[in-house]
C-alpha cells in the first residue's frame, strides 16, 4: 500500500473490558522517498551501504574527526571507513564484545566485554592499547571527552565504573 502526503492513517483501537472508550491515533506520512527512507521534518534520510561484519553486530560508534566508525561484533571490533564504506580492520578481542564508545579528541575507542574487562583502542594504530580489569558483565559504556573520562555500566554488580587516566 503506497501513501502520500495528503492521506491520513486512522487507527481505532477498541479494547473491550480494558478502557472504557476506544483510542484514536492520526498520522499524516510524508511522501514517498524511495526504497530504505524516510523523512524526518524537512529532511529524507535513506540507506546508502550495507556493509557486513560478523554476526551477531552489537554497538556502533563514530569517531566524527577520523570519519571511522568501530563495530562490537563476534568476538572483534570491525573499523569501517566513513569514506569509502568498508571494513577497514578487524581487531580480535575474544569474548563477547557489545557497547562502543569512542573519545574524538583522543581518538581512542572504548570497548565492553561482556566477560570482566575493557579493552581500549588506539584509534591511530587500530590495536588494543590497554585491557582494563573493571569488573563482571559489562554492559553500556559512555565517554566524556572533556574530561577524557569512560562510564561503564556493569549490571552483574548494580554500579557504573568511571575510568579516568591516571595521574602523571
Amino acid at each position: 500500500m503506497r501513501f502520500t502526503q495528503r492521506s491520513l492513517i486512522v487507527i481505532s483501537l477498541a479494547f473491550a473490558g480494558l478502557v472504557p472508550a476506544a483510542a484514536t491515533v492520526a498520522a499524516t506520512p510524508p511522501a514517498p522517498a524511495g526504497a530504505g527512507a524516510a523523512h524526518a521534518g524537512n529532511r529524507c534520510f535513506q540507506v546508502t551501504a550495507t556493509i557486513p561484519v560478523r554476526r551477531p553486530a552489537f554497538e556502533v560508534a563514530v569517531n566524527p574527526k577520523t570519519n571511522t566508525a568501530y563495530v562490537a561484533n563476534g568476538g572483534n571490533v570491525s573499523v569501517i571507513n566513513g569514506r569509502t564504506n568498508t571494513v577497514a580492520a578487524t581487531i580480535h578481542l575474544g569474548g563477547s564484545p557489545y557497547a562502543v564508545a569512542v573519545n574524538p579528541k583522543t581518538n581512542t575507542i572504548y570497548v565492553t566485554n561482556r566477560g570482566a574487562d575493557m579493552p581500549v583502542i588506539s584509534g591511530q594504530t587500530n590495536t588494543v592499547a590497554a585491557t582494563i580489569p573493571v569488573g563482571g558483565g559489562l554492559f553500556g559504556v559512555a565517554v566524556d571527552p572533556k574530561t577524557n573520562t569512560a562510564y561503564v555500566a556493569n549490571p552483574g554488580n548494580n554500579t557504573v565504573d568511571v575510568l579516568a587516566p591516571c595521574p602523571k
